[in-house]
């Protein structure tokens, strides 16, 4: 099995890029600036060149020989709204439509908990993040033919990661998950594909395996 991902660089995308790299699969790591290259092969992938701010057609080469697609790139907090619309978004439209271009079947995008209840956006003091990641999942859901699985997050931290999760939580305000442990769960859903699903996950009780099983 071959997989992408789309920021590769990203703090959760180099643990994914680890990761799944660390089980045999084959990993490509989706760059922007070639300065990026080293440490994607140090975290055992292979880098390819790919912008986000480009058209869907010049990102379909990259995608070349890939079964499946995992979406994790962001615009990150240090960046204005355009950004997050253009990355979180646009960029994200954009993959899953060169992702049908190249014919290829498996998404997969790491989307964040309360995407789906317009009241948390309002308390959550970044509206526009959730906009779009909202918006990006429906166009995913009901734009496409993609074999799509939407992971949601709760807060992310640098915290050493525990191995363990909760599926869909009751409560997004207070709930957070490791960066690392939100790795795991992607490579858990690259392994045991969850066609047409979106789960959502913080850190828990259950071995992040037997939890996306």
């Amino acid at each position: 099995m071959t997989t992408l991902i789309i920021g590769a660089h990203g703090q959760v995308g180099q643990h994914i890029v680890q990761q799944l790299a660390a089980t045999g699969e084959t990993v490509y790591g989706a760059i922007r600036n070639a300065e990026q290259a080293e440490t994607i092969t140090k975290l055992g992938g292979q880098a390819r060149m790919f912008d986000l701010m480009g058209t869907a057609d010049a990102m379909v080469p990259a995608m070349n020989g890939v079964d499946t697609v995992v979406f994790s790139a962001g615009s990150g907090g240090s960046t204005g709204d355009d950004m997050t619309l253009n990355i979180d978004l646009d960029g994200a439209i954009k993959s899953m439509i060169a992702t049908e271009k190249a014919g290829i079947k498996r998404f997969i995008i790491v989307s964040a908990l309360g995407t789906d209840d317009r009241s948390f956006w309002e308390k959550s003091g970044i509206r526009p993040y959730y906009v779009a990641k909202y918006y990006a999942d429906q166009w995913l859901q009901h734009r496409t033919n993609l074999d799509y699985t939407i992971v949601r997050p709760g807060i992310l931290t640098n915290d050493d990661p525990t191995g363990k999760i909760s599926v869909d939580p009751a409560n997004a305000d207070s709930s957070k998950i490791t960066r690392s442990d939100v790795a795991a769960a992607v490579v858990a859903v690259v392994k045991h594909p969850q066609p047409k699903q979106i789960i959502a996950i913080v850190n828990g009780d259950v071995a992040v395996a037997d939890a996306i099983k």
